[in-house]
């Protein structure tokens, strides 16, 4: 299938207009690896039926997840927030990768642009056009969430720092040449034998060659 790139800006750097017609969505995001950020919103449900939102934004070049935040009642203004949060300063990426939420209105519209940041806007019902923050979210279910009970907004928070500090320092990618986002020194077999160490409470490992 093609994936047809449609819903970028009609102007800037990111794309549109002096595009070729014919590129790709993926050639798209592999040809402005480096300057993009995807952000997106997934849900938790508590033991006592609450209804957690967690906001993630993720830097393509490494796999880093840059700012993960929880809240029970986001707007557009708590999400422009976040976005200050993860950048501040002059560490803004040049593009933005978003769905069409409602939750990216009109406060988060402008705090982007006050940021000088663009934003490409994927079609509708199409979360395969934000692969990268997708996949990272279906990381974060199947490789923690997914085993535990979350009892309130501090569990869930605990459980995500602990989550990504793994995720950054011992979780392989297949796109990193199966390195860990936070790139780490190759270990000769002359630094002593393979000593497994647990991560999320024995849920994962991470492997490190220690000396006897």
């Amino acid at each position: 299938m093609v994936w047809r790139y449609r819903s970028a800006p009609s102007h800037g750097s990111c794309g549109g207009r002096g595009e070729p017609p014919s590129q790709t969505w993926r050639t798209f995001l592999t040809n402005h690896l480096a300057a993009l950020v995807s952000v997106d919103f997934f849900t938790v449900s508590t033991l006592t039926g609450r209804v957690l939102y967690v906001f993630v934004g993720l830097l393509h070049e490494r796999r880093r997840i840059v700012h993960v935040n929880v809240t029970q009642h986001p707007t557009a203004a708590w999400t422009a927030q976040q976005m200050i949060d993860a950048f501040p300063d002059d560490t803004a990426p040049r593009c933005l990768v978003r769905d069409r939420d409602a939750l990216y209105g009109a406060a988060f519209r402008r705090r982007i642009a006050s940021m000088g940041i663009e934003e490409v806007v994927s079609s509708p019902s199409s979360p395969w056009q934000n692969p990268y923050v997708e996949r990272a979210i279906g990381s974060i279910r199947r490789e923690c969430l997914d085993h535990v009970i979350v009892v309130s907004e501090r569990h869930l928070r605990r459980l995500l720092t602990a989550y990504l500090t793994y995720y950054h320092g011992a979780r392989t990618h297949l796109a990193l040449q199966k390195d860990a986002p936070t790139p780490r020194r190759v270990q000769t077999p002359t630094e002593g034998s393979v000593v497994a160490f647990p991560e999320l409470g024995g849920l994962h490992h991470r492997y490190e060659r220690r000396a006897a």
